[in-house]
């Protein structure tokens, strides 16, 4: 069974069991899917160079929307050129954060760098916005009734599955965070 993070001598330090550092690993290859931008054949190699997306347009996919935000509710012209200007880089960037964290998953005991902790945070973080999405998480009641799902012999369909790695990762991240602002505390 999983130890929550905790900060102590070593650093930030946390327990996995191996099927639980494998849930992790495919749920962050998942996203990793989802975020890795498709190739075109006609791309400018010099605007891929310097992180321009000239073809870049609002994700269809509303999990990859959380991921991807428009930056304006109300400019769609501003939020299509902001997007292309930024979205490049911004896909690397969870990459980045989600194959870090991946990397971590090698080893029995998780030793964490404030660093690395970040990086895991922000991981946890788009994995959690994608199972809100898929479980259509609007508001807290919703987000109630979805932490009210904590026994895994119940889990009989697709719906609770994702209700209980939702909440796993929810404790996950809530306890990474928390031994990261005690880190801080200390450190400060």
């Amino acid at each position: 069974m999983a130890k929550a993070f905790k900060y102590g001598l070593k650093g930030i330090t946390g327990y996995l069991e191996p099927a639980e550092r494998e849930l992790l690993r495919s749920l962050f290859d998942d996203v990793i899917s989802m975020l890795e931008p498709e190739e075109r054949a006609n791309q400018d190699p010099l605007a891929a160079m310097v992180g321009l997306d000239t073809e870049a347009s609002e994700p269809a996919d509303r999990a990859l929307l959380r991921l991807l935000p428009n930056v304006s509710k109300n400019d769609g012209e501003a939020s299509l050129e902001f997007r292309r200007l930024t979205e490049r880089s911004l896909r690397e960037s969870k990459i980045g954060a989600l194959k870090a964290a991946a990397l971590g998953l090698d080893k029995d005991d998780l030793v964490l760098t404030p660093a690395d902790a970040r990086l895991w945070s922000t991981a946890l973080n788009d994995v959690r916005l994608v199972l809100s999405e898929r479980l259509d998480i609007r508001d807290d009641a919703d987000a109630d009734h979805v932490h009210r799902m904590q026994d895994w012999s119940q889990a009989e369909d697709v719906e609770s599955y994702l209700a209980l790695v939702y909440n796993f990762t929810t404790w996950l991240q809530e306890s990474l965070v928390q031994a990261l602002l005690q880190s801080i505390e200390t450190r400060g």
